[in-house]
């Protein structure tokens, strides 16, 4: 007669085991986080310049920035003109990103057009000028 009693549980109410679902809460978690794209910013603030044909570009490349000063910024760090070619060719061994370099309005265009030659000396294939779309 004993078939359907626990005889551990002293005839109290039957538990719901609650681990295997905590496990797939955790395998859920771990697949997002793996699977999220970080994007890597500059890290400094630059006023883009307004154009009519700005469109979205994507989001996985590689930004450099372009300060009044004419600093080229990279990761929050200034790498000059000189490590523009470095960086790029490093970055697109792994991954053939495009390369999109964020000038401030105020920034000297003949930095900007430097920067954009050292990327294409690189082997960049796409360089783009980030814009506002005004």
């Amino acid at each position: 007669m004993g078939k359907f009693r626990d005889s551990n549980s002293g005839g109290g109410e039957p538990g719901i085991d609650m681990s295997s679902m905590l496990d797939c809460v955790f395998i859920l978690l771990i697949f997002f986080i793996v699977t999220t794209t970080f994007i890597e910013e500059p890290g400094v603030k630059v006023n883009k310049p307004f154009a009519a044909s700005a469109k979205v570009l994507e989001k996985n490349s590689i930004f450099i920035a372009l300060t009044p000063d004419g600093e080229v910024v990279y990761g929050g760090r200034e790498i000059g003109v000189n490590g523009v070619q470095t960086l790029v060719r490093r970055m697109i061994a792994k991954d053939n990103l495009p390369v999109i370099i964020q000038a401030d309005t105020g920034a000297p265009s003949g930095v900007l057009i430097r920067v954009i030659d050292e990327a294409k000396a690189a082997g960049a294939n796409k360089v783009s000028v980030a814009t506002r779309k005004g």
